[in-house]
């Protein structure tokens, strides 16, 4: 009589066993045997699920190939709540400084690191190697600045140059994911994990042609199958280098699986993507939307939001989506929005008691006329000590009625003095 494999869901039985490189695993699956006696390892059973990111990574220190017990029929998951989530303790942090005062700070970060990660995706362009000791820091300085005030970083993300997309995406990605699993309660070792799992989760894009890459017109199939190879590319290339955890791995080579199966490149349905892979998917595409980029314009960030929602449970993780939009809320800092009355403002930082009334730097007037800028607390509103006119109509894309944040990066040091 066949074994019972336990999974999420339910017993399935085993029909046979394949010998697999540890840089194949994921979670879900049971290891079966090891090219190494038990007795030789740590684990207590002999035969177990692998059901996290720390098993592989166990797994990896004591074998370089195991068997997996391979299941002939297909398995999906009857209920998501039933799948592997995210169940650390809660770490719950508080602001050390105003969004104002770590502007500063998050700019000299931000200014800096992406000169980092350039430097770091040409080194994998010219030459496969990736300076991993770079890249490590690049990430801990971006969490350290998310640790003290979120905003700040978050603001920064939005400055975009139109030569330098890739590389820019890596750090925004690396900064969003370091922002959301803060609010997710990770401590400080995962978001260093996290955060470079985020920045190095498209270094196999060194490996498709520029033209190909940055190509306007719509992409042929070959094209379109060489973009789509990109994922492997990565696992490859972070599989020969130094010191990259197992995680950054797994994340590029799975952060374009779909939760219904119909991702890419080997349709993993939601039972195999690990969650920084599935973290990694929506922070992807959120900073990918609201972007411009060669082939599409950017879209507001309520509108990224929207398709985030609409996807949610097919593309993307039902339960970290809905996180998601919770932490990047209705105004994002470094968000260009209209004022009732007409007046442009940007989002400052967040004000979490009134999601609906942010800190914003006043910059337009009603006439669309440039002023003096100066910081509105819009929850004064609701004491009744501003009018409402101030209130939010709408968030308008980067580069609305002649307002680019990019024109106010160098203004981001003086946002202390403001009144």
């Amino acid at each position: 009589m066949a074994r019972k494999i336990i999974k999420p869901g339910g017993f399935v039985p085993a029909a046979k066993s394949v010998e697999m490189h540890i840089s194949m695993l994921q979670i879900g699956m049971y290891v079966s045997k090891l090219d190494r006696d038990w007795l030789d390892t740590p684990f207590l059973l002999q035969g177990f699920v692998i059901e996290s990111l720390a098993d592989i990574d166990m797994i990896a220190e004591y074998c370089e190939h195991v068997w997996i017990d391979i299941v002939e029929e297909e398995w999906v998951a009857p209920d998501e709540r039933a799948l592997p989530t995210y169940r650390a303790p809660r770490n719950r942090y508080i602001n050390k400084l105003a969004a104002q005062d770590e502007h500063r700070k998050a700019l000299s970060v931000y200014t800096a690191s992406k000169s980092v990660a350039k430097e770091i995706l040409e080194g994998v362009r010219l030459s496969g190697a990736i300076d991993t000791r770079s890249a490590k820091k690049t990430v801990d300085d971006c969490v350290n600045s998310v640790l003290r005030n979120p905003d700040a970083l978050l603001w920064m993300s939005k400055l975009r140059e139109s030569d330098s997309y890739t590389s820019e995406h890596c750090l925004n990605v690396c900064i969003l994911a370091i922002v959301f699993g803060r609010h997710l309660g990770m401590d400080e070792a995962q978001l260093q994990s996290l955060g470079l799992c985020g920045l190095l989760h498209d270094v196999g894009k060194m490996r498709i042609p520029n033209d190909v890459l940055n190509k306007p017109a719509k992409l042929s199939d070959k094209e379109m199958n060489m973009v789509k190879a990109h994922p492997v590319h990565g696992r490859n290339l972070l599989m020969s280098a130094k010191g990259v955890p197992l995680a950054a791995v797994d994340v590029a080579y799975g952060h374009h699986e779909r939760m219904d199966g119909e991702g890419y490149p080997r349709k993993l349905k939601a039972s195999g993507i690990s969650e920084y892979s599935r973290i990694i998917a929506i922070v992807d595409a959120f900073d990918a939307m609201t972007a411009d980029r060669c082939y599409a314009p950017s879209m507001a960030s309520t509108d990224a939001l929207k398709n985030i929602f609409k996807d949610r449970g097919t593309h993307f993780d039902d339960r970290l989506a809905l996180e998601f939009i919770k932490v990047i809320g209705l105004y994002p800092p470094g968000s260009i929005v209209e004022l009732i009355n007409g007046s442009i403002g940007l989002v400052l930082s967040k004000n979490h008691r009134f999601a609906h009334m942010p800190r914003v730097i006043l910059v337009l007037d009603e006439n669309k006329q440039t002023i003096d800028e100066k910081i509105l607390n819009l929850a004064e509103v609701d004491a009744g000590n501003l009018d409402k006119g101030y209130l939010i109509r709408r968030v308008v894309p980067d580069g609305s009625h002649g307002v680019s944040i990019k024109d106010y990066q160098e203004r981001g040091l003086r946002f202390g003095q403001m009144t």
